[in-house]
């Protein structure tokens, strides 16, 4: 399936997207990009689509070829404080506000969205799988917060971080059994051990 260049021909638009909502560790992490109009790239698509090696072919491209972009983390207290829903359309605002070109719309993957000070936006089911803008997102989100649970891996390699980024795999399940929670833990998420 082809990806949509934009909702609306000429306007300047922001795809919107976030990675690690469904992880007991590490942040929540947004990004929002603005591409321009005939941006292309034969690899671009939701970033849980693309292989690691693809995602990080394709961050810098967009990083270069975007007309602005922005990425967001919000830290598990904060997940804590607001819970995860709130957290991630937060750092979704933050990432606009971040922005250097003011949007003159907004395409955001999901269908839950807070109103962003003026800007009309649209939430699209689905989204990083239909527009190039909110792949491009997609994809800084992945790979900036795959980049941060690799630094915290370093720290913490006993939990793998490295290998499941945070995510409720079997194996980090038995790494929080032995060893408890760390600061990176998400408090107000159940384990389901």
């Amino acid at each position: 399936m082809t990806l949509k260049a934009f909702a609306v021909k000429g306007q300047l638009e922001a795809g919107l997207d976030e990675a690690g909502r469904g992880c007991l560790a590490g942040p929540v992490t947004a990004a929002a990009v603005i591409l321009p109009e005939g941006f292309y790239h034969p690899l671009l698509n939701d970033s849980k689509q693309l292989s690691e090696k693809e995602r990080e072919v394709l961050k810098p491209v967009i990083e270069r070829e975007a007309i602005s972009f922005a990425v967001t983390f919000i830290r598990p207290e904060k997940i804590d404080e607001i819970n995860i829903l709130q957290a991630s359309i937060y750092a979704m605002h933050l990432c606009v506000s971040s922005l250097e070109t003011k949007p003159e719309f907004l395409l955001v993957d999901g269908n839950r969205f807070n109103p962003y000070f003026g800007i009309p936006h649209a939430c699209i089911i689905k989204g990083d799988g239909k527009y190039a803008s909110i792949a491009a997102a997609s994809v800084l989100a992945k790979t900036a917060r795959d980049e941060y649970m690799k630094y915290l891996d370093d720290q913490f390699p006993e939990y793998h971080w490295v290998s499941n980024k945070g995510y409720p795999t079997e194996a980090h399940k038995k790494a929080i059994q032995i060893h408890g929670r760390t600061k990176h833990h998400r408090k107000s998420f159940a384990i389901g051990l």
